[in-house]
């Protein structure tokens, strides 16, 4: 192999490994993306949670409210009756 292959298969294998540098770079930044999105991931996970139990805990908030709303509805409907028959 003379001087002027061993220089050019030199510049392609610099050009190569340029290449290579860059991937790396750019794998790096999508490492570091994905860790951010993993964090958001479990961030919103938690979120989705807390709201669920919110939820949980606002159904049985309304259901008791709906059980007193009807027992004081039947109260003033017998209230009423016994006003009428007190006439």
């Amino acid at each position: 192999m003379d001087n002027k292959q061993f220089e050019i298969l030199n510049q392609q294998l610099e050009k190569v490994n340029s290449r290579l540098d860059s991937v790396d770079e750019h794998l790096g930044r999508v490492d570091e993306r994905l860790s951010r999105i993993e964090e958001d991931q479990h961030l919103i996970k938690r979120a989705v949670l807390d709201t669920n139990d919110r939820v949980v805990r606002m159904e049985e908030v309304l259901e008791n409210q709906h059980r007193i709303i009807e027992l004081l509805s039947t109260r003033s409907i017998q209230q009423e009756a016994e006003l009428k028959r007190i006439k």
